[in-house]
């Protein structure tokens, strides 16, 4: 009976390290991706967005990092994408700068 209830602690243990180890990870941009599907609803109130997607990150300098998001948007039939650049720097966490541009044609 000890065994079994050993083994049973054993697995719960090792299933709650899995689920504190997949919240620790979530991917630095979140954040951004958060402020930047914001900045998009805020620019754009009267539209759908229907797709979003981290595009990827590129390094500018050191520790400074821009992330794309691309929203497709539809409005009024027609659909676009708005494309979200976000700067900003790694050691201290901040963002730097926030583009927003459209691409019409998809």
């Amino acid at each position: 009976m000890k065994k079994i209830i050993v083994m049973l602690m054993g697995i719960f243990l090792i299933i709650q390290a899995g689920s504190i180890s997949a919240q620790a990870q979530k991917p630095d941009y979140e954040k951004y991706g958060k402020i930047a599907i914001t900045v998009v609803q805020a620019d754009y109130p009267e539209v759908e967005i229907t797709d979003y997607e981290y595009k990827g990150r590129k390094t500018v300098a050191k520790n400074l990092v821009e992330d794309d998001f691309r929203f497709l948007v539809k409005d009024k039939g027609q659909e676009f994408n708005v494309i979200v650049t976000v700067q900003h720097d790694l050691k201290n966490e901040k963002l730097l700068s926030l583009k927003v541009m459209e691409q019409k044609g998809k």
